[in-house]
């Protein structure tokens, strides 16, 4: 299942999110790597936006493996590196259609049965996360955001102004949130570990899911785990040359040779 592990990448965020908020993220780790990265969006953001989410990650993983199929990514094997929620799809994913995935790196995920609700949605954060959700204003909404998951004050303007223009033209419905919400708080794997090599990358100070979350899964495994010392949840935001470097690292012990 290693063989061209890391050639062939796709990149999944997370709640409410699309691809298009990766932002730099992509062309970083392709160079990094030197290896073909895609991004696909899950239903209900970015360009099914319109669609409808499942409320299940069951279901928004055999959706998104159907939309793997119809671009042809699946000609090769995926390597996944996946945020948050879709840290949470990629784990089904390897574990439902196992021949499709050589690979992932998890970043900032979390399950429900092995981590408190106030853990997997800092109770810190409670008032915070639920008042953006309503927020209309675009780029108040988005502010808002960038203020819950990053740790760099630079985030903001040029980043919230583009994260603003995304939302105005695919617009994510609250009930599709929602959907996802309850997807996420709900999902519970079995005790089998995936049989793909994995990664979990966290944030030690996330102030929106305790980097604990990622610890209960390394220690429920025995996965290697890599902790950044000051990003927010938005790690591949926050410091993204740390993540390329980190699965740059991994790969390099998995036998990838880069150029």
């Amino acid at each position: 299942m290693t063989n061209n592990i890391g050639s062939n990448w796709l990149l999944l965020r997370g709640l409410s999110r699309e691809a298009a908020h990766w932002g730099d993220f992509p062309m970083l780790l392709q160079n990094g790597l030197k290896a073909q990265v895609h991004t696909l969006d899950l239903s209900g953001t970015g360009c099914f936006y319109q669609h409808t989410s499942p409320n299940r990650i069951e279901a928004i993983t055999a959706r998104l493996r159907q939309q793997a199929l119809a671009d042809g990514l699946l000609e090769q094997p995926l390597t996944l590196l996946a945020y948050s929620l879709g840290g949470m799809v990629a784990w089904e994913w390897m574990k439902t259609y196992p021949e499709d995935i050589n690979g992932a790196v998890l970043l900032n995920t979390s399950f429900a049965n092995l981590s408190p609700f106030y853990q997997r949605l800092r109770w810190q954060s409670y008032c915070q996360f639920f008042s953006l959700i309503l927020k209309s204003n675009p780029y108040q909404r988005e502010a808002a955001i960038i203020k819950l998951v990053s740790n760099r004050p630079d985030s903001e303007g040029k980043t919230t102004a583009a994260w603003a223009d995304i939302q105005q033209q695919r617009p994510v419905s609250l009930p599709n949130t929602l959907h996802q919400i309850i997807a996420a708080a709900n999902y519970r794997p079995n005790a089998q570990k995936p049989t793909q090599p994995l990664l979990l990358l966290n944030s030690q100070q996330d102030r929106l899911v305790a980097s604990a979350c990622s610890t209960a899964i390394q220690t429920r495994w025995q996965l290697e785990l890599a902790t950044h010392p000051w990003a927010g949840h938005d790690l591949s935001l926050d410091d993204p040359l740390w993540a390329v470097e980190k699965v740059k690292q991994w790969s390099a012990r998995l036998g990838v040779r880069i150029p």
